[in-house]
């Protein structure tokens, strides 16, 4: 796959004063589409182009595990081309692209014609995720062989939006993917517990009367998983992961050696159960927006490790599914141009983690789990520049009417949020600067 810069040669760059993870000021020279040099008072070469960074950080390109693009057959909410122009404002450099698309995203074909699009758009790399199942249906393995061997090179393979529920299939699914180092990312939800829910099962839901989605829907299936996944010897990764209860069992099954991965949303760090009370279906989402004490839990998981990423669900949708009775509106929310504020906010700020450490959840790691070879890479001569330059100190007014996306259903409209992303390198071209995509 490539980034659709391969073969572009770009104007050098030098970034000059900034702060690559958030440590050392150093100056970094990008030329032929890699890092050329890293160092302090680099000298310009001429024709280079200078970007001074001074106060800004530095960090490798962001990597999304989990983004729906929505294309083929949604593009009223969001095509391959919009998305990762929303993308490239949020930093990221790579998407991994959910299957629950029309058609589904099943066979080989269908994943070619994602990473195709995504090559044409060039706004960032577009990884897609395969179906673990045909249609999404539950019943039959899809073509993972032959995704994997196809030209998108399919690693991740998901039914997100759908939990495979079936222990058999799901068994059948990790010894398949085991033989060329797949993953299968589980979207824990056991369909018969969260039958008609509508929002967390606790205090809230009770007072609201509407129907709850207990944390053990997503408990059960992890645990559940996490033993299918030690029996196989397969790697599993754990998708949204919402309740303290759930970073309790991750903790486990890691203390046990067991190969499994986990991630949590930008939402589900902040976000609690209490937005519902307002009734505005922007706050509907799935898993659930869980409870304050939850909120703790998967802050202090991430802190220590426990869970190993980011990911932003970006799930967007088209005004008139979420402008209706909450019961009837769509579930999911936008994330990706908001995401590293969102981690700043909660984490960073907090001092929860450094700024090494997200680019270890925001990049690194999921490049890792993805198997993205030229992302996540060390800011260091050689690597691929990928990269992006975040000044910490401005604070802005969420507004989601300016984001590239063509949908509008993000929950954090009205919310100071720190941080503005001052430039996004994919392949050695910027993609945006202060903010706005550069348009080729």
């Amino acid at each position: 796959m490539t980034t659709g810069t391969a073969g572009v040669n770009h104007a050098p760059l030098l970034i000059r004063g900034g702060r690559p993870y958030g440590e050392e000021v150093q100056d970094i020279l990008l030329a032929d589409g890699r890092i050329e040099a890293v160092g302090t008072d680099l000298e310009a070469p001429d024709g280079v182009e200078i970007i001074e960074a001074e106060g800004c950080i530095v960090l490798p390109g962001l990597v999304d595990l989990h983004t729906h693009l929505r294309e083929p057959g949604g593009e009223e909410a969001e095509t391959v081309e919009s998305g990762t122009r929303a993308a490239a404002r949020g930093g990221f450099t790579a998407v991994h692209a959910m299957a629950n698309t029309t058609p589904v995203a099943d066979t080989a074909g269908v994943v070619e014609q994602v990473a195709r699009r995504g090559d044409s758009a060039g706004w960032c790399a577009v990884r897609p995720v395969g179906a673990v199942t045909v249609g999404l249906a539950g019943e039959r393995l899809a073509e993972l062989d032959a995704m994997a061997n196809s030209r998108a090179k399919v690693r991740v393979f998901s039914d997100d939006g759908k939990c495979v529920d079936d222990p058999v299939l799901m068994r059948r699914a990790l010894e398949y993917v085991k033989s060329f180092d797949g993953v299968i990312a589980q979207h824990a939800q056991d369909p018969r517990l969260t039958e008609g829910a509508q929002m967390h099962e606790g205090v809230v839901s009770a007072e609201l009367g509407l129907t709850g989605w207990p944390a053990v829907a997503e408990e059960s299936i992890i645990a559940r998983d996490v033993l299918l996944a030690q029996h196989v010897g397969s790697r599993l990764h754990v998708c949204h992961l919402s309740t303290a209860g759930s970073v309790d069992i991750i903790r486990w099954a890691k203390q046990r050696g067991i190969a499994v991965t986990a991630e949590v949303t930008p939402h589900h760090l902040l976000l609690t159960d209490e937005n519902v009370r307002q009734f505005d279906a922007v706050f509907k989402v799935n898993p659930p927006l869980r409870t304050a004490a939850d909120v703790d839990a998967v802050r202090e998981g991430l802190a220590d490790g426990t869970i190993d990423i980011v990911a932003t669900d970006h799930a967007p949708h088209p005004r008139d599914a979420k402008d209706r009775e909450w019961d009837q509106a769509a579930m999911g929310m936008t994330g990706l141009e908001t995401a590293l504020s969102l981690v700043q906010l909660t984490m960073v700020d907090e001092g929860r983690l450094s700024w090494r450490d997200v680019a270890r959840v925001l990049s690194e790691k999921p490049a890792e789990i993805g198997r993205d070879e030229d992302q996540g890479r060390p800011l260091e001569p050689g690597s691929p520049a990928h990269l992006l330059v975040w000044d910490p100190h401005p604070v802005r007014v969420a507004d989601p009417a300016e984001h590239a996306s063509l949908s509008r259903n993000s929950p954090f409209a009205g919310l100071e949020l720190p941080g503005s992303n001052r430039l996004t390198v994919l392949g050695g071209r910027p993609t945006v600067r202060e903010g706005q995509v550069v348009e080729r």
